[in-house]
């Protein structure tokens, strides 16, 4: 007989997702820098972003399907060991096609946050191994490790500098160095997912039956309109990525790879704090008003950055911004998964997450192309604009539909 361990495989899906935002969190400064600093134009840089994420949301569509059949953990260690190939991919500098191939397949994420195929299974996950009650406060912890990853893994974005001057080897030489580096993590958190216990494979922890593979027509309906207003938020934030965003930092006030390391670990950790925060407040006010009250203003602090007479400024509001913007990821991943029966969390969580893929990866390549042929700071404007009418229109379709301890 196997016994199930929720405890550990909580601390275990968390240590993963740890390990692997950390390297997203340095990709998210060093991708964008290091495809310029090889030859490569704004256009280009948003498409070789885009292609990453458009892999991502080809798992994420494979996780919706399949990962029921094939079996979470399984589905987990394949996804690691895909992403490791992206390290592969940068430190061997293929041909542009080539690279664009192995990015796919690897998945590479600029955006800065892991919002993985990994992560969405994560979040199916979680909420089957624990009460309703401390959903919410689970998932914001397991996105303060994301962010708390990514933060060190943003401060990290100072060692292909560091290297360089330390083996007294080339810059490339260097940043193929750290994504070697990238590889090696993907490869532990793979060994970490091969001790998850049967429990990751239900929907709820009381019960070990395979899930119905049968969604509800009610559920299909709240699924097709969070996911319309999802893309549309993914949309906007593919004109953001961290990629992009620290590109644009680079570019137009000449900072670099070691200052922006603590520009982005500062903003990650303000990310991690503003987690707690949301959980707290969405007691107190509910999930739905959590989520547009304190994303609302923050769209409107970055449609401010592009008009700062200076970077001191500029990065004041950046970080305003960033201290609201992520209070809306616990609550929405918690809502998602309270509005629909927990045999459908799989089904919910991976096609709201494949649709926020697939317009990351677009949005990401528009935004180089008007980052090159339009204007440069363009892309932060339209992408607060987005951000700001899904705002909207989020609160004006589910402000009335509540999860059950809300009720």
């Amino acid at each position: 007989m196997k016994v199930s361990h929720p405890t550990r495989d909580l601390a275990i899906i968390n240590a993963a997702g740890f390990l692997r935002s950390f390297s997203v969190g340095l990709m998210g400064v060093v991708l964008g820098i290091y495809l310029f600093r090889v030859g490569l134009t704004s256009f280009t840089i948003g498409l070789v972003i885009s292609v990453g994420l458009a892999g991502a949301a080809l798992a994420t569509l494979s996780v919706s399907l399949l990962a029921d059949q094939v079996g979470r953990r399984s589905f987990l260690l394949i996804l690691s060991l895909l992403s490791a190939i992206a390290g592969i991919a940068l430190a061997i500098s293929p041909s542009l096609p080539v690279l664009a191939l192995l990015a796919f397949v690897g998945m590479l994420n600029g955006t800065g946050t892991d919002r993985s195929a990994a992560s969405a299974l994560d979040q199916a996950v979680i909420p089957g191994l624990v009460s309703d009650v401390k959903r919410t406060w689970n998932l914001a912890w397991y996105n303060v490790l994301l962010d708390g990853g990514g933060a060190l893994g943003a401060m990290a974005a100072g060692l292909p500098i560091l290297l360089q001057r330390q083996l007294s080897v080339s810059v490339l030489h260097s940043y193929r160095l750290v994504f070697l580096g990238y590889f090696g993590v993907f490869l532990v958190v793979a060994a970490l997912y091969f001790f998850l216990s049967p429990a990751v494979e239900v929907a709820a922890p009381s019960g070990f039956t395979p899930p119905r593979t049968r969604i509800a027509p009610q559920s299909k309906r709240i699924v097709r309109k969070l996911t319309a207003l999802f893309s549309l938020d993914a949309f906007g934030g593919g004109f953001l990525t961290d990629a992009l965003v620290a590109y644009w930092f680079f570019r137009r006030f000449g900072i670099g790879e070691e200052n922006l390391g603590f520009v982005f670990f500062a903003v990650h950790v303000l990310n991690a704090l503003s987690h707690l925060g949301a959980a707290w407040l969405a007691r107190r006010i509910g999930l739905v008003k959590t989520m547009v009250f304190t994303h609302l203003p923050s769209s409107l602090f970055l449609i401010a950055v592009p008009f700062a007479p200076s970077f001191k400024v500029a990065i004041l509001l950046f970080l305003c911004r960033e201290a609201l913007v992520e209070m809306d990821v616990p609550t929405r991943q918690s809502y998602v998964a309270a509005v629909v029966l927990p045999n459908e969390r799989i089904f919910a969580s991976g096609f709201t997450n494949l649709a926020r893929n697939v317009f990351w990866a677009v949005g990401s390549t528009i935004a180089g192309l008007v980052m090159q042929n339009m204007s440069f700071s363009a892309p932060l404007v339209i992408g607060g604009g987005t951000k700001v009418a899904y705002d909207l229109a989020l609160y004006r379709a589910f402000r009335k539909l509540r999860p059950p301890e809300e009720l």
